[in-house]
């Protein structure tokens, strides 16, 4: 093999070597979590026992909330793109969802799995990558947003968690960041493009650090997402918005409900600390360390939850319920839906130009 063919060969070898040493890390932290962490922090078979206490009348809300969660994956994605139907963006969220939590890579994975998905059923890439755009902002937004308010009800009700004020502090300053470039691209397609080309080119100087290959767009591209992004938000900000909220905030109402049926009561841990918890994991569970956030969700949520009062056993227990609860079912339907996806094709083309 010639030198210039080593070098060439290189990258690709790196990268593999560098997936094989995420992942190895990310079976390690999520061995390392359920084999000992949580072992010492309650026993399973006390787990187990608190576990075997829960009511019909818990598991049918739980149950309940559940579904409820589940269906609010598809409305954000329907205000996105107009003419996706709800079964059409409910499989396509549960697969790309499935997809994130098992692949590493987390978000971004599911990101291009969402629009490869949705180009099979004919809508248009620009209506696509507009939509997968807009989701994302509003999913992070909402992610860097809730320590914020969880610091502001804390400190109202005199509780003070230094961790979370600290992810309070930094996701204010990238919140405050990002809706300022959000803004200043949506209002002149001059400064879009401005910024399009200054983000490619940081961007293109990191890549070349890593020793990777240039970005595929520039200012253009930002001026094109802005020409698409404008009329529809206009129209649809406020439903993106809440219905970004809703997928949200069902899901912390799975967390206090599990908390409640396992015997954690607001003795121990009141609503404005369960929120408190939940919004930093939030954080923590974004960052793709191991897919789903397995391992660091499950350490950070008990940490969070027994610093603040509640009892070992029986806190633990409610964090692995909840989490079965948003892990599994999303599994098992994405695998469904994986599997079903090309017989759901809307039944006639898409029309992503009436909002």
């Amino acid at each position: 093999m010639s030198e210039a063919e080593a070098v060439a060969g290189s990258p690709p070898r790196r990268s593999r070597r560098k997936r094989l040493i995420l992942g190895a890390v990310g079976v390690a932290v999520a061995v390392g979590t359920f084999a000992y962490v949580l072992p010492q922090i309650a026993a399973y078979q006390d787990v187990w026992q608190v576990v075997k206490g829960l009511s019909w009348g818990s598991v049918v809300a739980l149950l309940a909330a559940t579904a409820l969660n589940l269906a609010t994956f598809a409305p954000p994605w329907m205000a996105a793109l107009p003419g996706l139907g709800f079964p059409q963006a409910l499989a396509m969220t549960q697969a790309s969802t499935a997809v994130s939590i098992v692949f590493p890579g987390g978000a971004a994975v599911g990101m291009a799995s969402s629009y490869a998905m949705l180009r099979s059923w004919d809508f248009p890439g620009s209506a696509v990558a507009r939509a997968v755009t807009l989701t994302g902002i509003w999913n992070q937004f909402a992610n860097l947003a809730f320590p914020i308010v969880a610091v502001f009800v804390l400190a109202v009700n005199g509780g003070r968690n230094p961790l979370l004020t600290t992810a309070a502090f930094v996701g204010a300053g990238v919140l405050a960041v990002a809706i300022t470039g959000l803004a200043l691209v949506l209002s002149s397609a001059g400064l879009a493009r401005d910024l399009g080309d200054a983000a490619a080119r940081a961007l293109g100087w990191v890549l070349a650090r890593l020793r990777r290959g240039p970005v595929g767009w520039s200012g253009e591209s930002f001026v094109s997402f802005r020409r698409d992004s404008l009329e529809l938000l206009s129209r649809r900000w406020h439903v993106l918005t809440l219905a970004t909220l809703a997928g949200h905030l069902t899901v912390f109402l799975l967390l206090v409900l599990s908390l409640r049926a396992l015997d954690v009561p607001a003795s121990q841990i009141s609503l404005d600390e369960a929120f408190a918890a939940w919004a930093l994991v939030r954080i923590l569970g974004a960052i793709p360390l191991t897919p789903g956030g397995v391992g660091f969700v499950e350490l950070g949520l008990t940490g969070a939850l027994v610093g603040f009062g509640g009892a070992n056993a029986t806190v633990v227990a409610a964090v692995l319920v909840y989490r079965f609860l948003t892990v599994v079912p999303t599994l098992v339907l994405g695998l469904g839906a994986a599997f079903a996806w090309k017989r759901l094709h809307p039944p006639e083309a898409p029309d992503t130009g009436s909002l």
